[in-house]
């Protein structure tokens, strides 16, 4: 398993690149924009690998994940996941994907959802529904890595207040991820990478959420 991680500054935003070295495929998780750098970046990380870009994987639908889907369709023609929920969103300024079915290189996304099982090349991919910083969010677990998008950061978690997100769900879905088995690496939407278990310990938000607070 290939992982890479690609910050975009436009969006504050961390992108990942997982490869299968095994079969020479490869996805993006979370491309927030499509600027010159990370298009060059993951032209990179293709070509250096031997790799074909065959999914794009979304943990939620705001537009700095979303960004650069667009862009990247057009030169790879990737298929695009995401969550039902997060298609349209409650505001298309902060849930802009649909908007972007007008251009003839993408043409739409697969919806998935809570145990779906994402293959890409030999790697297993599964989804977890993580409701709280919007109603479609997920996680997305690979072998020993968590990619946990804005539901889960070092020491802290995704926020509520924009559209879609919901403090209740949040903790219900902290309350989850904390009682998930092993320990994990956790790669977020946001921030520095961390480990499941230093977060059990240390999250004042996951903690609380564990312990069934408020």
């Amino acid at each position: 398993m290939d992982i890479k991680a690609i910050y975009i500054p436009s969006v504050f935003e961390n992108c990942y690149f997982l490869g299968d070295e095994s079969t020479g495929k490869a996805a993006l998780i979370d491309p927030g924009a499509a600027d010159e750098r990370t298009l060059d970046t993951v032209g990179h990380f293709l070509a250096d690998g031997g790799y074909t870009l065959t999914h794009i994987l979304l943990t939620h639908g705001h537009y700095d994940h979303v960004g650069g889907v667009g862009e990247l369709c057009r030169r790879y023609r990737p298929a695009v996941y995401l969550h039902r929920a997060d298609f349209q969103g409650e505001d298309p300024r902060f849930f802009p994907l649909k908007g972007q079915l007008d251009s003839s290189h993408f043409t739409g996304v697969e919806f998935y959802g809570e145990g779906d099982h994402i293959p890409v090349g030999d790697l297993d991919v599964t989804v977890l529904h993580t409701p709280g910083h919007t109603k479609g969010s997920v996680c997305l677990k690979c072998g020993d890595t968590l990619f946990s998008g804005d539901t889960l950061f070092r020491g802290s978690c995704g926020r509520t207040d924009l559209p879609g997100g919901d403090y209740d769900e949040m903790m219900v879905s902290l309350n989850r991820l904390g009682k998930l088995e092993d320990d994990l690496n956790v790669l977020p939407g946001h921030d520095r990478p961390t480990t499941l278990e230093a977060e059990r310990q240390t999250n004042p938000y996951l903690r609380m959420a564990m312990e069934g607070g408020r």
